[in-house]
């Protein structure tokens, strides 16, 4: 779950060039850096949420495009123009993990304990077209990636399949609809899913050996993210943005007590927030 602010944090390409002026970089360099609360589950499958400062970057730089989402950062190795077209994307990420490490809010999950931080880097790759729909500057994006614990927490990974749409819909505002997906390995459905005979009897949850029976879907995700410019148009300045975020656990891990009787499968995460664009 990357819950919010999503990778669109940042326009990835200015609405300004809806106009006639060719004097618009759309390759140029940028950085956006955005700030405010985010509510978020207080675990992944928690009934509970809780408000967390939310602080996300995202930019260019000499053609290539890097920024958070969540806990992850990736870079776009590969260079590119922002210009329409196909383009092929690939490069390094890293997330930080901290599901359950704090903020629990459930007392019998509280109870099982404190997990570790997972650093989990990785790589991704996917290709992007610009010009799709509504200008030459929409775009879709697919991508998978790869992420690995290497912390010592849980000692597995995950697959991630995503899909993106963005655009510009003025020169003062943008919005980003988003869906990915989590295809984990027996490591982590066991680590964060499963219920040991010691922890059922300091939880009062009951035992639960399946979701690191094999490896499986684990959930699917939703997002929405709009950017209204207050002081200019899209390529710079000062911006609210808003994201909305849907996350539905999935089979057995749904069915672990940590969800199914502690918590719920269906997961919400809210942001309101100002970014500005230099």
């Amino acid at each position: 779950m990357r819950l919010i602010f999503l990778a669109a944090l940042a326009v990835a390409t200015p609405a300004t060039a809806q106009s006639t002026t060719d004097d618009v970089d759309v390759g140029g360099n940028r950085i956006t850096v955005g700030i405010g609360p985010a509510v978020v589950p207080s675990y992944i499958g928690s009934n509970n949420s809780v408000v967390i400062p939310g602080v996300a970057v995202q930019g260019q730089l000499w053609g290539h495009s890097f920024g958070t989402a969540g806990t992850e950062f990736s870079v776009d190795a590969i260079r590119g123009d922002g210009k329409p077209g196909w383009k092929l994307e690939a490069g390094p990420s890293i997330n930080v993990r901290l599901d359950r490490t704090a903020l629990i809010r459930d007392v019998q999950v509280s109870a099982l304990g404190k997990l570790k931080t997972a650093w989990e880097p990785g790589a991704w790759i996917g290709i992007q077209r610009t010009g799709v729909v509504t200008s030459p500057y929409d775009s879709v994006s697919l991508s998978v990636a790869y992420q690995q614990d290497v912390s010592g927490a849980y000692g597995g990974g995950y697959w991630e399949p995503a899909v993106s749409y963005s655009t510009p819909l003025s020169h003062h505002d943008y919005v980003s609809l988003s869906a990915d997906a989590d295809y984990v390995g027996r490591k982590f459905g066991r680590y964060y899913y499963d219920i040991s005979a010691a922890g059922s009897a300091k939880s009062g949850l009951a035992g639960y050996d399946l979701a690191g029976a094999s490896s499986g879907w684990k959930d699917w995700e939703v997002g929405v993210l709009g950017e209204h410019m207050l002081s200019s148009d899209l390529t710079h300045g000062l911006g609210l943005v808003g994201g909305v975020n849907y996350t539905r656990l999935l089979g057995r891990y749904a069915a672990s007590p940590i969800v199914k009787d502690a918590g719920s499968p269906r997961q919400w995460a809210y942001t309101l927030g100002v970014a500005y664009t230099f």
